[in-house]
């Protein structure tokens, strides 16, 4: 019989080891060609992933617990140190000691999502799986807040004539922001506010938003891909930032489950 934690342990991997490396190479696309050196850190953090992925290709659910959770160890520290990496670039350029193409908010949301990365590794390692309804609130509340920035992302990285799709992306990006300043309500009123009837239908009205934008993510990654909207969003950007969205119904769904179990 397989470990949920074995389980557990190597989606996370899978999925995040393939976004960690996919912010080095937007942050070195990003990077003008005299910034040399922090080009080099984030290729070196591409190589550090690329291995990452080799050896997740040798585990399987069946894999012994020890092992995984040692891998776990060393996946950690590699989100850790690029999490330090990208605060690191948020700080020079935040002091004006480099300019790039990378704007703040972009560093810092790459950044947030490196530090959730080791925080489910470290998690897993503590034998934590069962959702707590304080898990729930704040999850959300991460992957709300990542889907504001990337409504913010497309907006501003889409050509201005394209206006019927900007248009789009800054509803996204303002009904997302509703969407965190509720959850942060519903934070705030923790405990009391950890009942399965509120849960539900705040997971009911997350859902609801998500799907919304993951399509729309879908439609302007196609366009993109077909060259037939003009921006300056990286194909992979476009791919990226759908299958967050895709992630994050895969929570919500986890989350629902949970709340119906749990409630019978």
């Amino acid at each position: 019989m397989t470990n949920p934690i074995v389980t557990k342990s190597l989606d996370e991997i899978q999925f995040w080891s393939r976004i960690m490396k996919e912010h080095a190479l937007f942050l070195s696309l990003g990077f003008t060609y005299e910034q040399n050196r922090l080009i080099e850190e984030a290729q070196q953090f591409i190589t550090l992933f690329d291995r990452i992925e080799e050896k997740l290709a040798r585990f399987s659910v069946n894999s012994d617990l020890r092992q995984v959770q040692a891998f776990n160890k060393e996946v950690y520290q590699a989100a850790v140190a690029i999490w330090s990496y990208k605060r690191k670039v948020l700080g020079l350029t935040l002091r004006c000691e480099i300019q790039s193409n990378n704007f703040p908010l972009l560093v810092d949301h790459i950044s947030r999502e490196a530090a959730y990365f080791a925080n489910r590794l470290k998690d897993l390692n503590e034998g934590k799986l069962v959702p707590e309804p304080d898990t729930i609130i704040q999850e959300n509340l991460f992957f709300l807040k990542i889907m504001a920035d990337h409504s913010k992302f497309i907006g501003h990285l889409l050509d201005p004539s394209e206006r019927q799709l900007v248009e789009q992306a800054r509803e996204f990006s303002h009904d997302f922001d509703q969407l965190v300043f509720q959850a942060v309500d519903l934070d705030s009123m923790r405990p009391q506010s950890e009942t399965v009837p509120l849960l539900d239908q705040f997971l009911d009205q997350n859902r609801v938003s998500v799907v919304s934008l993951r399509d729309f993510k879908k439609t302007a990654r196609d366009l993109i891909e077909a060259c037939r909207i003009k921006s300056n969003i990286h194909p992979l950007l476009a791919d990226h930032t759908f299958r967050e969205a895709e992630r994050f119904l895969e929570i919500i769904d986890l989350f629902e489950s949970h709340l119906s179990t749990s409630n019978q």
